[in-house]
């Protein structure tokens, strides 16, 4: 994401190129972009010049909305979901729960204020 961030006002870069750069497998990335297609995060061309481009302006696709489509849950506390809900089975007497949700709170909040801009 980062790199199509750079080349965001030219052309589309192809997932062999950004394979190579970045020795990632180009298989795994298809299934990446799969992913972030699919969520409007990037379009594809197709064609000699074709390959990748974000859907959108860098600075209007935070960090937050890139993991999401790529992890899935935005929670890092199995006992946790997204929007803080307590799924334990410790009927929560671990008496981690308030700091948990928290923390989680945090995190994502600092995902959401980060723009993919700010990375290039």
């Amino acid at each position: 994401m980062i790199r199509l961030a750079k080349n965001w006002r030219q052309d589309c870069v192809s997932l062999a190129c950004i394979a190579k750069e970045e020795k990632i497998s180009q298989r795994y990335l298809e299934r990446l972009f799969s992913k972030l297609k699919k969520a409007g995060l990037v379009k594809a061309e197709k064609g000699a010049s074709g390959g990748y481009r974000l859907a959108k302006d860098p600075k209007r696709i935070t960090i937050f909305d890139i993991i999401k489509t790529l992890e899935g849950k935005m929670s890092p506390f199995y006992c946790l979901s997204e929007d803080g809900k307590v799924f334990c089975d410790q009927q929560c007497r671990c008496g981690a729960t308030k700091v948990l949700i928290k923390v989680q709170q945090a995190i994502n909040s600092t995902l959401k204020g980060i723009t993919l801009d700010e990375l290039v």
